[in-house]
């Protein structure tokens, strides 16, 4: 029999009261996902269970390799049942890392599986799942449906067709599934020749000419209009920091033609770029009514030798140190001061920067929306018991918990969705264990809302849905 049984993570009587009759058969609303469109509009079939849960996840990757195993049965030419012996064998040994945990609640949720995943039943496991995956309700919209996902936000480039989003929108099983814009490469000016490319692909998608800075502002406008179009309300962006507009580091058509010119930029070229392109972004969200978000404090693509073999977004990736409050405060305040921010939600990768995080957005709630400056979840390599519980502990000192619109699964794989079971029973074990110790009121109803509303509803009334 598994650990994880029905209270798991649950401490005491009154968490369980809360998450057992309050949250746990709430819907979700996953706003901040990896998840490939074309696999819901396609109703895709997985083959077997590495497909589905292998394929493209590179914290079980980054596990694999730290286990020493050898990058053919990981992103390599191996076959899908070695690569799943291999995870297999690893598992036991990812104790206390958040993988153990979730492999055994997704084996638990999706296929009814309790035994503990090893070596020696991997093969039984292996069988039983991918045979179960040939059945109607473990395809793509199915295994939604069996987690009540109600609302998908996905990831998507400006230069996207969203041919599949309206696929899906035909389709009355699929749960609702909105594009979310994501610009980062639409001020990558770091490499030249690869920002270049992207503007052709940008200036062929909306039919504008990309001569000038002008221009590249006229084609991003018309790709926002028809992301809104199509139901967009959400922009995210992946940086490493924000930085200051500083107006004496060069007039952006000056660094546009330099680019044009393919001639390399300076680091205060690079900043200002940037910056001013994407206040003028966020000035056209706030007229659009969208939400945006920024991932700040990731240092991506550290071994060189490993991203030139096998690309980005495998694995190799890191918290970063990078400064970020007065760069931030500075962005923010000049949305603000013109009443140009929109309901915003920040994330930071390094936890030093919790407090730093959860203060900044204070000072931009100014009692038009209810949590319209969110400290947001714990991300990436936060999102495990201890980061979600500093997470929320973090928010409850310095700002209001129960406006919090909660968490997501930030993840590429159609078996995350107990992650949000898992980040439900956190919070309810921690509001439980404050009734226990005496700091909160043993009210069932009033505890009971606050954590239905920061498992549901905070988020389904803050993003319109």
């Amino acid at each position: 029999m598994s650990f994880i049984n029905d209270n798991f993570l649950l401490q005491n009587s009154f968490s369980e009261k809360l998450y057992h009759e309050y949250v746990r058969d709430l819907p979700i609303i996953d706003y901040h996902n990896h998840l490939p469109p074309k696999d819901i509009a396609e109703n895709r079939i997985f083959q077997n269970l590495s497909q589905v849960w292998l394929e493209g996840d590179h914290y079980k990757w980054r596990a694999l390799r730290a286990q020493g195993v050898d990058e053919k049965y990981i992103t390599g030419d191996a076959s899908d049942k070695e690569k799943f012996l291999k995870w297999a064998e690893t598992v036991p040994y990812t104790v206390r890392n958040p993988l153990y945990h979730w492999t055994h609640l997704e084996l638990k949720r999706y296929f009814n599986i309790d035994d503990l995943l090893t070596l020696e039943n991997a093969e039984e496991v292996y069988r039983e799942c991918s045979n179960r995956l040939q059945e109607t309700p473990y395809h793509t919209i199915g295994l939604l449906t069996q987690r009540k996902v109600e609302f998908l936000g996905t990831t998507d480039d400006p230069v996207d067709t969203l041919i599949y989003h309206k696929i899906i929108d035909e389709n009355n099983d699929a749960p609702k599934t909105l594009p979310t814009f994501r610009p980062d490469k639409a001020y990558a000016v770091e490499n030249i020749s690869t920002y270049l490319d992207y503007l052709d692909l940008l200036s062929n998608v909306s039919q504008i000419e990309i001569k000038t800075y002008d221009d590249l502002i006229s084609a991003l406008d018309n790709r926002i209009t028809y992301f809104h179009d199509v139901g967009c309300r959400i922009a995210d962006h992946g940086l490493e920091q924000l930085y200051e507009v500083d107006k004496k580091s060069g007039d952006c058509n000056v660094i546009f033609n330099k680019i044009k010119s393919r001639k390399n930029l300076s680091k205060e070229e690079v900043k200002t770029f940037k910056s001013t392109t994407l206040l003028l972004l966020c000035r056209r969200y706030h007229a659009k009514g969208w939400v945006q978000q920024f991932h700040l404090g990731a240092i991506r693509n550290n071994n060189t030798r490993l991203l030139d073999k096998l690309g980005s977004d495998t694995g190799f990736d890191s918290m970063g140190d990078f400064s970020q409050a007065k760069a931030l405060s500075s962005f923010l305040n000049n949305l603000d001061s013109t009443n140009q921010l929109s309901k915003t939600i920040l994330y930071n990768l390094n936890p030093a920067y919790n407090e730093v995080f959860a203060t900044m957005a204070g000072n931009f709630n100014d009692g038009t929306v209810k949590g319209k400056v969110q400290y947001g979840s714990a991300w990436w390599f936060l999102d495990q018991k201890d980061g979600m519980e500093k997470q929320i502990n973090t928010l409850s000192n310095m700002g209001l918990l129960s406006s919090f619109v909660g968490m997501l699964t930030d993840s590429r794989s159609f078996l995350s969705f107990p992650r949000h079971e898992y980040f439900r029973r956190i919070l309810c074990n921690l509001i439980g264990q404050d009734v226990e110790n005496g700091e909160l009121p043993a009210d069932e109803k009033w505890l009971g809302k606050i954590v239905s509303d920061i498992c549901y509803y905070n988020a389904k009334a803050y993003f319109g849905l």
